[in-house]
């Protein structure tokens, strides 16, 4: 069983606010234009990008293509 939260009206100390460094909203829903292609992959990398999706439930194409966009965008 877990351990029940006992919430106080103490002070709680000294409080240091940071900058919101959050995207909004709008940037959250940005579309990219895409291209389809075909790309053989090795079954080693393919079951590796397979299973790290499930883990994450996400694709495993978006998981390959915000790869490949971070690798570009770094030497681009």
């Amino acid at each position: 069983m877990r351990k029940k939260i006992k919430y106080t009206d103490e002070p709680i100390g000294a409080v240091t606010v940071i900058s919101d460094f959050l995207p909004s909203p709008e940037d959250l829903v940005l579309r990219e234009e895409t291209v389809k292609v075909t790309l053989a992959l090795s079954r080693r990398s393919l079951d590796f990008f397979r299973a790290q999706a499930k883990k994450t439930h996400a694709p495993y194409q978006k998981m390959i293509r915000a790869l490949l966009d971070q690798y570009a965008s770094r030497f681009a």
